[in-house]
């Protein structure tokens, strides 16, 4: 994943790295673009703070926010939601999810890091740094996307790429990774990355245990996408990966260890998380 050391710049941060697919590699958390004839679509969105960036991504390609026919979103950690209250309220951008991801894209139901878990872990420099980030980047304050909508599969196909949606649970219950069948690309969110803000390395792998709700699960899903032979791999963390989605799955399943399913606080009694948007990644 690239380190922000420099001003973020659109032009630099923006690649097609298949016709029609734009992946824009943000400050923290990426979004994609996916343009046909028929017209564009965005996933997933960034923080909050990354709304100017998410309208000047698209904006550059010549394209208006308010004609965008939908935004879908992989999950719904504020890394990925952080504009979509926004084109909903302000274009009328229809805001769709997976079924079992809704309650959480609505803000009805927490599946999320803890800040317990972050403030163990804050003494390390790299988790400080993101902690930061967090907090500067609007997550303690985002509005969730009230007005989602669950997708269908007919629902996908009319959208431009004709996107299909694999069930990916474990990250969160409802994660998904979006195929892009005509540009032989998959969005895969976070069922894994190429890089965050905690990693040393870059490249495929799992995100910190702390970051899914049941870690093995996480890991474990992958194996839904070893028959899907796309070359093009755009997670929400870290640059695009030129490579057979194949050979990425070997290499993340070569460095994760297998996890074992650990308590979460979900909805607890803790007033300051409880009704707090996630602070995640």
């Amino acid at each position: 994943m690239k380190q922000q050391t420099h001003k973020w710049h659109v032009s630099s941060s923006t690649s097609e790295p298949s016709a029609g697919v734009f992946f824009i590699e943000g400050p923290a958390s990426n979004w994609i673009v996916v343009r046909d004839e028929s017209g564009f679509m965005i996933i997933d969105s960034g923080y909050p703070s990354d709304r100017p960036l998410v309208l000047e991504s698209i904006r550059r390609l010549d394209l208006r926010p308010a004609d965008a026919t939908a935004m879908l979103i992989t999950h719904g950690h504020v890394d990925h939601t952080g504009s979509a209250a926004y084109f909903s309220e302000t274009y009328g951008t229809p805001i769709l999810c997976a079924p079992e991801e809704l309650a959480h894209v609505q803000g009805k139901e927490k599946h999320q890091v803890t800040l317990g878990q972050v403030i163990v872990r804050a003494w390390r420099p790299r988790v400080f740094r993101w902690m930061v980030h967090v907090i500067k980047s609007g997550a303690l304050k985002a509005k969730p996307a009230s007005d989602a909508q669950a997708w269908s599969a007919h629902t996908l196909k009319d959208l431009p790429g004709k996107p299909e949606a694999v069930l990916l649970p474990g990250h969160t219950p409802g994660h998904v990774a979006i195929l892009l069948p005509e540009a032989g690309a998959i969005v895969v969110g976070d069922s894994f990355v190429s890089g965050h803000a905690l990693s040393r390395t870059a490249g495929p792998q799992m995100l910190h245990p702390m970051f899914h709700t049941n870690p093995a699960q996480a890991l474990a899903a992958t194996r839904r996408l070893d028959e899907i032979d796309d070359s093009v791999v755009l997670p929400g963390h870290g640059s695009a990966l030129h490579m057979p989605l194949a050979d990425a799955l070997a290499t993340l399943r070569r460095q994760a260890p297998a996890e074992r399913p650990r308590k979460r606080w979900r909805n607890s009694g803790h007033a300051a998380m409880k009704n707090a948007p996630d602070p995640v990644k």
